[in-house]
């Protein structure tokens, strides 16, 4: 017969369970971080380093990436940069030492401008619908409300490219093509589908008996959905918030296809930086990792309501 103080529960995990998830967890780690983590170092790395065989891994800092993704350079004659003043500048001396000038800026900072209005744009007005939509849903009897809210997910289901030529001729005959209008709406529109499902489910969470007390003590449905259902939907805003944010600053297909000046995003615009004789591969590096710390900063910031809005309603009393 098994001693009482030997009892262990059927539900949590063994000592060495424990030590074999957290092995595969720190693998798992390791191995998905192991890209950016050589974006981030070719990203210091000068061209010749970029792209030696076998690669390096142990080599001397550069800021020539840098350098060349926010300036555009021009080649001149050896002559001609001994007939120069001297330069003012670090990175001016830096382009110099390659019988480069520097001609100008470069279009990263509107490109990553862009991207910032577009996605944080789209981001917050599909939230903002989808949290309407999905509290209509949860506390209202829709008519066809099942129909309703498939026809809305199926919305996702259609890949880009099926509907990528429509929406190309529909927007050049509204000339909303190249605009922060028209990518703001068409990110909206695809990303409010998956909002109003994340957010219907948390907003079944929440007790209708709060509403109803709010309604009791004199508060109208729109004050008792502010001041009572939306702190309670924090959780679930947060976690949709960033899902939606995650689509519309990494699109592509899109963007490569509706923009090419005035709203063009990051994500086209990163492939085509070229350096002398080919890819500029440290500048491409440079682009990546000033590309992903917006969108680090805000799920970390952020990390706590989306571990708490993945789990939420996991368990119930």
């Amino acid at each position: 017969m098994r001693q009482p103080g030997n009892a262990h529960s059927v539900v949590a995990a063994s000592a060495r369970g424990k030590t074999f998830a957290a092995l595969v967890v720190i693998v798992y780690a390791l191995v998905t971080s192991l890209p950016i983590a050589w974006i981030f170092m070719t990203s210091f790395k000068t061209q010749e380093d970029a792209i030696a065989y076998p690669p390096v891994v142990l080599f001397h800092p550069s800021l020539e990436g840098y350098v060349n993704l926010f300036t555009i350079r021009s080649r001149q004659t050896p002559e001609f940069i001994a007939s120069l003043p001297p330069a003012t500048t670090w990175y001016e001396r830096d382009v110099r030492k390659r019988n480069m000038v520097i001609a100008g800026p470069s279009k990263v900072l509107p490109r990553f401008v862009n991207s910032l209005v577009i996605g944080f744009g789209s981001t917050f007005l599909a939230v903002f619908l989808g949290t309407l939509a999905a509290y209509a849903f949860s506390r209202f009897k829709v008519p066809l409300a099942d129909d309703l809210l498939f026809f809305i997910l199926s919305t996702r289901m259609m890949p880009p490219i099926a509907v990528a030529i429509p929406i190309y001729l529909m927007y050049r005959a509204l000339g909303l093509s190249d605009s922060y209008v028209g990518m703001i709406v068409l990110y909206t529109a695809v990303n409010v589908s998956l909002a109003v499902w994340l957010l219907k489910g948390f907003m079944d969470e929440i007790p209708r008996e709060y509403e109803e007390a709010a309604l009791v003590d004199g508060y109208t449905r729109l004050h008792a959905f502010v001041k009572v259902v939306l702190p309670q939907a924090i959780t679930g805003i947060a976690a949709t918030a960033i899902f939606c944010l995650i689509f519309a600053w990494n699109e592509y297909a899109f963007a490569l296809l509706l923009t090419s000046g005035d709203a063009q995003t990051m994500p086209p615009f990163i492939p085509f930086i070229i350096g002398e004789g080919g890819q500029d591969w440290p500048a491409v590096a440079a682009a990546t990792t000033l590309f992903v710390l917006p969108i680090l900063f805000f799920t970390v910031v952020l990390r706590k309501h989306l571990l708490r809005g993945i789990t939420f309603g996991a368990v119930r009393k």
